[in-house]
């Protein structure tokens, strides 16, 4: 059984044709413009008053990326960034990872990865389940479970290199969050 709504249709008593009635009072035209909210203000341009300090990060940043696919950096920022509620760097991050070549999907799957882990690699997984554990901290400390994991995945120069870069991007989403950074402006590499 099927029935029409006075909602959603409308009969032409000419023709006997039916026709999409106009849309309710209140409710935008389908050809209307679509109207965003407006952007904030960021609170602070916290780089331009510490120059020095974003300099450093800059370069513990670059520091920290050496030796790690950069595929699987992206995806560790990204979940970071998701966990500290970072808009600016889940922004850039996930645009990043785009142009390296990683899928749509998978960055999609990251804020449910425990329940999506068919979309990734066992190195990733402990990749991933290592960036929470350091992100989040609410117990005070990582487990050994979570360590060994990584470990086992990782070779000890790269994962001094993955916990350093896990590090860092928990630094520069305090920098976002808290300076209210606007996400949306930035372009795939524009910090590289």
């Amino acid at each position: 059984m099927t029935t029409e709504t006075p909602a959603t249709t409308s009969e032409n008593t000419t023709t006997g044709a039916t026709a999409p009635a106009a849309p309710a009072a209140g409710t935008p035209s389908p050809d209307a413009p679509v109207r965003y909210a407006p952007a904030h203000t960021p609170r602070l341009d916290w780089s331009a008053h510490a120059p020095e300090v974003f300099k450093a990060m800059v370069r513990l940043d670059a520091a920290a990326r050496k030796g790690l696919d950069p595929k699987l950096l992206e995806l560790v920022k990204i979940r970071a960034s998701q966990i500290n509620r970072c808009a600016l760097c889940v922004d850039m991050h996930s645009k990043d990872a785009l142009a390296a070549g990683e899928s749509v999907e998978r960055i999609v799957q990251l804020s449910a990865w425990e329940e999506s882990e068919h979309f990734y690699t066992e190195r990733e997984l402990a990749a991933l389940a290592l960036t929470e554990a350091v992100t989040v901290l609410t117990t005070g400390f990582v487990s050994d479970e979570v360590y060994e994991h990584a470990a086992r995945h990782f070779e000890e120069p790269e994962l001094a290199q993955l916990i350093a870069a896990i590090t860092v991007i928990n630094a520069w989403n305090r920098f976002g969050v808290t300076c209210r950074l606007v996400p949306g402006h930035y372009r795939p590499g524009q910090h590289a």
